[in-house]
């Protein structure tokens, strides 16, 4: 049966990265791919959502991105610094304030950014307002370190690695609520106010579909070769040549015919 020549090793070591190939493109890629697509897809509505709705009072909406409008006073004595950041393609800080609401609870406000100096170092900047204050923020999800590193400081700085009013509460001992607040331009205490994500689709949907053309061609390929090369005068069909000496009535034919054509 010329189908045994698919089960030679060499041919079977091709079989299974094709199939390892063509799985993670369906499983893995593709999918996750997709994701991102739907991600984009979600804070695109949200942002839409929050462009045409007027600030709503803290603790009435959920929705990330929500205008929200909240009373209270800064507590710069809790105040760290997201550092390794990039806005608008360039390093920045991103300055992180807890805030003290007017019922008592607390919670983290991101008062936008300053850039490094000179040396790569932070910057002098305002420090937040003393006293009440009236603040328009967007309610934005706590990012996650990958790496879940502690805070530390630094020239006298309090520093983090991501923007989580987890890490903060933990460095500082306030009872911070989960999430944070994204200061608005003209609210009191704002540096640079960070740019809204672009209202973009993105590549992801694209990528996704090649990330399943790549599966399919992997496969059509191996179909192809496989067919190919079961038919007769296939390449893996064709006789091996001998390997090793020649035999020894070979090698005297082979000096006869050499002492002839002398």
């Amino acid at each position: 049966m010329r189908l045994r020549y698919l089960l030679r090793p060499g041919w079977l070591v091709v079989t299974a990265l094709v199939l390892i190939f063509a799985t993670a493109c369906f499983t893995l890629l593709a999918p996750w791919q997709f994701r991102r697509h739907e991600e984009r897809g979600a804070t695109n509505a949200a942002l839409q959502s929050s462009f045409a709705a007027a600030p709503a009072p803290l603790g009435t909406v959920s929705a990330e991105w929500r205008l929200v409008t909240l009373s209270g006073s800064y507590l710069p004595e809790g105040e760290a610094l997201a550092r390794l950041r990039t806005v608008l393609g360039e390093p920045a800080f991103e300055v992180l304030t807890p805030f003290r609401l007017t019922d008592g609870s607390v919670v983290l406000v991101d008062r936008g950014f300053v850039r490094p100096d000179q040396q790569s170092q932070i910057p002098d900047y305002p420090a937040p307002p003393a006293g009440r204050v009236d603040l328009v923020a967007r309610l934005r999800v706590d990012e996650t370190d990958p790496q879940h590193r502690a805070a530390f400081t630094e020239a006298g700085r309090r520093q983090v690695y991501a923007v989580d009013s987890r890490t903060v509460a933990a460095a500082t001992g306030l009872a911070i609520r989960p999430g944070y607040l994204q200061l608005e331009s003209g609210s009191p205490g704002v540096l640079g106010p960070l740019p809204l994500p672009p209202l973009e689709a993105g590549p992801f949907l694209s990528y996704a579909l090649q990330w399943l053309a790549f599966g399919t061609m992997a496969l059509l390929g191996w179909a192809y070769f496989s067919w190919r090369e079961i038919r007769p005068g296939g390449a893996l069909a064709q006789p091996r040549p001998e390997r090793g000496r020649r035999s020894v009535a070979a090698q005297i034919a082979a000096e006869e015919a050499a002492e002839h054509r002398v």
